[in-house]
């Protein structure tokens, strides 16, 4: 039996995650993640609100990371790269849940019920970027739109991460924004 809060919700997690690749998101039942992390399945419900939840317990951190990453990066930073700043100083934990986020992702791209769950986090975790930059001074229609660009580079290089383990996510973090800037380049030869 699980000592702590901490240990319960961990534990909790992977029994999901287990349960999950096995049978599938919509063949498990809570009761059958909680018997799997040895509680009962109150203690489920006091660590997530639902199945899917256990997947996204991480949201909170990345989150609070995020923001105050946004919030404390050198002022002279145009919104992009207070972006890769911010990502950059979230990138540990992630890195630190690796053996957790590979498998997490490929259920969540099986499951649409989970694939809509993750819209809605990234939604909202683009949204909470956003108003940090607002927060910093950027416009408001320039903040949002710089938070949905960062938030995509910060997804490819996620995705390119979990492909290509051989480099740190701060690497595929460097490699997605450098193509962000090569994008909006003028084309090799022109002017302005």
């Amino acid at each position: 039996m699980p000592r702590s809060g901490a240990e319960a919700r961990g534990r909790l997690q992977q029994a999901a995650l287990e349960l999950y690749r096995e049978r599938g998101f919509d063949q498990t039942t809570t009761a059958e993640i909680a018997a799997r992390a040895g509680v009962n399945e109150r203690t489920f419900f006091r660590h997530f609100p639902d199945k899917r939840e256990v997947l996204f317990g991480s949201e909170d951190a990345l989150r609070e990371a995020l923001t105050g990453a946004v919030a404390e990066a050198p002022e002279d930073l145009r919104p992009l790269d207070v972006l890769l700043h911010a990502f950059r100083k979230a990138a540990p934990i992630l890195e630190g849940n690796r053996p957790f986020s590979e498998p997490r992702l490929a259920v969540i791209a099986a499951t649409p019920a989970l694939r809509e769950r993750e819209l809605i986090k990234s939604a909202s975790l683009t949204e909470a970027v956003a108003a940090a930059l607002r927060e910093r001074g950027t416009d408001g229609r320039r903040a949002g739109l710089a938070a949905h660009i960062g938030w995509a580079a910060f997804h490819d290089a996620i995705e390119g991460w979990v492909d290509d383990p051989s480099e740190n996510l701060d690497a595929h973090l460097s490699r997605a924004f450098g193509e962000l800037r090569a994008l909006s380049a003028p084309p090799a030869g022109k002017h302005g």
